[in-house]
């Protein structure tokens, strides 16, 4: 690894040691992650804290996919949709929590240029799956409450696969996009990222050469994929409202909103933290309180799903029971 001194002010603002990476060698820099809070005294009750969040969220989500998988009754597009969205919750929060539940019990700080990498891969990956999920069993709701006679016909397992399959491609393409974009980067001797995983946005200002490029790619294509999942579920509840209000039974209308009420929880919580999140980081300039905000739809967005499912759902309830018996 050769360190070369840097001192473009059209690419890097201020002077600095730029690590550039020869051709004959593989060695790359390291990252440190401050985390949420610096404080030693505070480590022990963090790692308590996040380990529970995060057992929670591992076991909660586990056992919605084992009732799910368990239960023949249960074999339908809309648990099929979960059980996924099970998965991709699992999937999310391990991309995150248990190397800063590492850092914190090894007593360091550091991340490797690798792993940082895959970090932003697999969390942009997930996260964007966990996007695409939900837009999905939007259409799934709307199909099932507008068009109850032809559901089945409609939402088939061969549909249903694609759905899926359409959302894996999506979300794979948008992190492989810019997972690609920061190995072209060439990053400051100054490492520090005040967060607990690789943010995306915050290792882009840690490069000395110019990230114009990835910031324009990680706006557009993000704000693409918010627009078409939005713009999806949007439509999909406008068309359950006014099919609800041409119910004439006040059991009918019930019912029909008791179908979807455990969804359109899950989707309030999953847009509404992490557009607050964004929303909030844009307007205030403090990374450690983006971090502590980020916490929301990274770690407890993804174990209250269960919860929420579980507890609004009969069949569900019965499936556990029957799963625990």
């Amino acid at each position: 690894m050769f360190i070369i001194p840097w001192t473009d002010q059209s690419v890097c603002s201020q002077p600095c040691l730029c690590y550039m990476e020869p051709r004959n060698h593989t060695h790359f820099p390291e990252f440190i992650l401050l985390g949420l809070s610096e404080e030693a005294e505070l480590q022990p009750l963090l790692f308590g804290l996040f380990l529970s969040m995060y057992l929670v969220t591992f076991t909660g989500n586990l056992l919605i996919i084992l009732a799910i998988t368990t239960d023949s009754r249960l074999h339908t597009p809309m648990y099929f949709f979960l059980s996924n969205l099970s998965f991709t919750d699992i999937c999310f929060t391990s991309t995150t929590v248990p190397k800063m539940l590492l850092n914190i019990q090894m007593q360091t700080k550091v991340i490797t240029y690798e792993d940082c990498i895959t970090q932003v891969y697999f969390f942009l990956l997930f996260g964007g799956l966990d996007n695409f999920l939900l837009t999905v069993m939007a259409y799934d709701r709307f199909v099932a409450i507008c068009h109850p006679l032809h559901y089945m016909v409609i939402m088939n397992p061969r549909f249903c696969g694609l759905l899926l399959l359409a959302s894996w491609v999506l979300t794979l393409l948008d992190s492989l996009l810019n997972a690609l974009l920061v190995l072209r980067l060439h990053f400051c001797t100054e490492l520090e990222i005040s967060h607990f995983f690789c943010e995306l946005n915050q290792v882009f200002q840690l490069a000395c050469s110019d990230t114009f490029l990835n910031v324009l790619v990680m706006y557009l294509v993000s704000a693409l994929l918010c627009v078409i999942s939005l713009t999806g579920i949007l439509f999909s509840y406008m068309k359950i409202v006014s099919s609800i209000l041409k119910i004439s039974s006040a059991g009918g209308k019930y019912k029909a909103i008791s179908t979807c009420g455990s969804h359109l929880s899950m989707v309030s919580l999953f847009y509404g933290t992490g557009l607050g999140v964004y929303l909030s980081s844009a307007a205030v300039e403090n990374s450690r309180s983006s971090a502590i905000a980020s916490v929301m739809y990274s770690v407890v967005t993804p174990m209250l799903n269960p919860f929420i499912y579980s507890l609004r759902n009969k069949d569900i309830k019965q499936a556990l029971r029957k799963l625990f018996c």
